[in-house]
C-alpha cells in the first residue's frame, strides 16, 4: 500500500503541467473500463461527458478521467487523454469505430499569477496527451498536475491521494484536485479539518487544537464578502476494487462527499463546482446494504485525508503575492 490511489490495481495517475502557465491536468487511466458515477454539489461545476454517467443513460463504463485546471478551456484536456487511449485501441466499439469515453472537470486557477497568455488554442489537450503517456502506479502529490495552480482561502492547495482497506478485504483510495473557495486548515492555525481521520502523521500529526473559539469558526472564502465568480473546486476521485453496479458507484460518490464536510470550511458553495466521481474495477464482491455503507463510510473518510495531504504536500508559486503553503507557514 502506498496510500495512493493506485493501491487499486488496474489505475494508473498520470500528470502533465506548465510552471510559467501555472497549471496543469491530471489524467486517471484504468487498465480496463471500469463503472463508474457522479456526484456534484457545488454551485457551478465545469464537466465533461457528466451526461454520460447519469444512471439513466446508457454509458455504463468508461477508460481514463481528466482533471485539469484552465476553468472552461481546461475540458479541452479530455480530448488529449482520449488521443492517447486511442492510439492503443482503447475504448467503446460502435461497428468498425473505437470511441475513448473520457469524462472530466476542471478548476478555476486563471488569475494565480500564471502566464494565460496562450494565443488561439489553449494548451489543455496535449497536456491531457502527455499526462495519460505518463499514467503510471507511481504519482508526486502537491504542486503538479492539474493541481500545480490550485489555492484555498487561506494557503496553497494541490493534489493528494489516499487509501484504506476494509476488514473483509476491499481496498478504497481517493485523489483530490484541492482548489476550495474555504479552508483546510481549521482557522489561522496549523490544524487540519480533518486531522481526527490522520493515520500515521501523513499530513504533520498535529491533531485538532485544545479548543475551538469563535475566530476558528468564522467563514473564510477567496474573496472574502465580494466573492461573486467560480474561481474555486475541489475535484475527487474514489475508487474501489470492489463490484458495484452503475446505481451503487452513484451512492458511493453521494456518500464520500462526506468527506470534503470533513476536510473543508466551508463547502459547496455557489461559487465552486465541487464533485466527486466514483469508480469500481469489480474485483471484489459487497453486500448492497451494510457492506456498501461500509465502504461509504471509509470513502469518506479517506477522501478527507486526501484533500488534507493535498495542502499539506502543496509548495507555494513564484509569483508575487502568491499564496504561502502550509509547509511555508508551519512546517
Amino acid at each position: 500500500m502506498k496510500n495512493l490511489l493506485t493501491d487499486i490495481a488496474g489505475v494508473r495517475v498520470g500528470h502533465a503541467d506548465d510552471a510559467a502557465l501555472a497549471s496543469g491536468v491530471t489524467a486517471i487511466v484504468f487498465d480496463q473500463p471500469v463503472v463508474t458515477a457522479i456526484d456534484i454539489r457545488g454551485g457551478g461545476p465545469g464537466t465533461r461527458e457528466a451526461g454520460a454517467l447519469q444512471l439513466e443513460n446508457t454509458v455504463e463504463r468508461i477508460d481514463a478521467i481528466a482533471l485539469s485546471g484552465g476553468s472552461a478551456f481546461g475540458l479541452d484536456a479530455g480530448g488529449g487523454v482520449m488521443a492517447r487511449l486511442a492510439e492503443q485501441g482503447r475504448g467503446f466499439v460502435v461497428r468498425g469505430a473505437i470511441v475513448p469515453i473520457v469524462p472530466g472537470a476542471i478548476i478555476f486557477d486563471l488569475l494565480n499569477g500564471g502566464n494565460k497568455a496562450w494565443g488561439r488554442f489553449a494548451p489543455y489537450r496535449d497536456l491531457g496527451y502527455t499526462a495519460a503517456a505518463a499514467a503510471s502506479t507511481n504519482f508526486a502529490l502537491g504542486s503538479i498536475g492539474a493541481g500545480l495552480g490550485a489555492t484555498t482561502a487561506t494557503l496553497k492547495g494541490g493534489i493528494g491521494s489516499a487509501s484504506a482497506t476494509l476488514p473483509g478485504g476491499i481496498t478504497v483510495a481517493a485523489l483530490a484536485v484541492v482548489n476550495a473557495v474555504g479552508t483546510v486548515t481549521i482557522g489561522d492555525g496549523p490544524h487540519f479539518w480533518a486531522a481526527p481521520f490522520e493515520i500515521d502523521g501523513e499530513f504533520g500529526g498535529r491533531g485538532q487544537p485544545g479548543s475551538f473559539t469563535p475566530d476558528m469558526l468564522k467563514m473564510r472564502i477567496k474573496g472574502g464578502p465580494v466573492a461573486t465568480t467560480v474561481e474555486n473546486t475541489t475535484l475527487a476521485v474514489v475508487a474501489t476494487d470492489a463490484a458495484l453496479t452503475k446505481p451503487q458507484a452513484k451512492r458511493l460518490a453521494m456518500i464520500a462527499q462526506t468527506g470534503m464536510a470533513r476536510a473543508i470550511y466551508p463547502v459547496h458553495a455557489p461559487m465552486d463546482g465541487d464533485l466527486v466521481f466514483a469508480a469500481a474495477t469489480g474485483e471484489k464482491p459487497v453486500d448492497p446494504l451494510f457492506g456498501l455503507t461500509e465502504l461509504g463510510t471509509l470513502a469518506a473518510n479517506t477522501l478527507a485525508r486526501a484533500i488534507a495531504r493535498g495542502v499539506y504536500t502543496a509548495t507555494a508559486l513564484p509569483f508575487p503575492g502568491a499564496l504561502p503553503s502550509w509547509k511555508d507557514r508551519f512546517g
